[in-house]
């Protein structure tokens, strides 16, 4: 197999093809096992500087990718924009131009506004990894989401996903309809009428918008958070009636005739769109996410870095 990925950059799952994918699980799979060592470091990246940009406030997506830079053995310089000479009228291109002249080979960039990195890809050569743009996309996120259900199940082909809460504002929808479609499984969104885009079935998505029939539906439920921060208008009632309607209780959950899978992106909203007992539970992959984002995230800057 060609051990190279087909681009230079990961602005998104669109620009991957299904051999990246593959590249970049069986990387993960080598680099989570070096992370389950005692001595959890490798010099892989010892001579790579990596400036993590920061537009948008991040905890675990930041967190992941730092451990993995230093996991790496990279030099690792982080630039908050709250507290930069953005909010002095500074544009993105000249921020980040005086990042790259100190000598900074591979940028990971979160922006509020979709194709940030699109746009700065044309203008700096160093490697960009896009950790999320606006509601476009996370690709990091879609990444560790399918590495963790092949994990977990045996192979990401021929299962049934459905994604279940705000899909117009996500940028994890997004990405994982584009990477679980290039990866042979099929996919349903689930929600109300007015969280749900009018291209999903544009997509080859389908669209349900009832909890009990799309998890009687899938083999794996990915819940989504209500992202309120993005929402400029009410687009339903109230977070109780939300909950009633398309939150994950244990109740719900025990009455299906077999047993699913339960994912989140985090930050979960317990008793929103998922309650305690199912997040902790034993059909939860929600803490294996979280340690296989480190592994992704170490595969996919070590596959960037040979591309420099």
């Amino acid at each position: 197999m060609n051990n190279q990925l087909s681009t230079r950059n990961l602005l998104g799952i669109k620009d991957l093809n299904e051999k990246d994918i593959q590249l970049i699980f069986e990387t993960a799979d080598n680099f989570k096992e070096v992370i389950n060592r005692p001595i959890k470091k490798v010099p892989s990246l010892r001579d790579v500087t990596v400036a993590n940009v920061f537009f948008e406030n991040s905890t675990r997506t930041r967190l992941s990718f730092e451990l993995a830079q230093k996991r790496l053995s990279a030099d690792v310089i982080n630039f908050s924009a709250s507290s930069s000479s953005v909010s002095k009228g500074e544009t993105l291109v000249d921020t980040v131009k005086n990042i790259l002249a100190m000598k900074v080979d591979m940028i990971v960039m979160r922006h509020p506004y979709p194709g940030a990195g699109v746009f700065l890809s044309r203008h700096i050569h160093a490697n960009i990894i896009n950790a999320g743009d606006g509601a476009n996309e996370h690709p990091t996120q879609a990444l560790l989401d399918a590495f963790s259900i092949r994990e977990r199940l045996g192979d990401v082909s021929g299962k049934k996903v459905v994604i279940v809460g705000d899909i117009l504002h996500s940028r994890v929808a997004l990405s994982n309809i584009l990477c679980l479609q290039k990866l042979g499984a099929e996919v349903m969104v689930c929600g109300p009428t007015t969280l749900i885009p009018r291209y999903m079935e544009d997509l080859g998505v389908l669209v349900e918008h009832n909890l009990r029939k799309a998890l009687e539906w899938c083999d794996i439920a990915n819940m989504l958070r209500i992202q309120l921060e993005r929402q400029d208008i009410k687009y339903f009632p109230s977070l109780r009636e939300y909950t009633m309607m398309y939150g994950l209780n244990r109740a719900l959950l025990d009455s299906l005739d077999k047993t699913i899978t339960i994912m989140h992106p985090g930050p979960i909203n317990r008793g929103v769109e998922i309650t305690s007992d199912v997040a902790d539970s034993e059909h939860s992959i929600i803490l294996e996410q979280v340690e296989n984002g480190v592994a992704i995230r170490m595969a996919v800057m070590y596959l960037l870095a040979q591309k420099h």
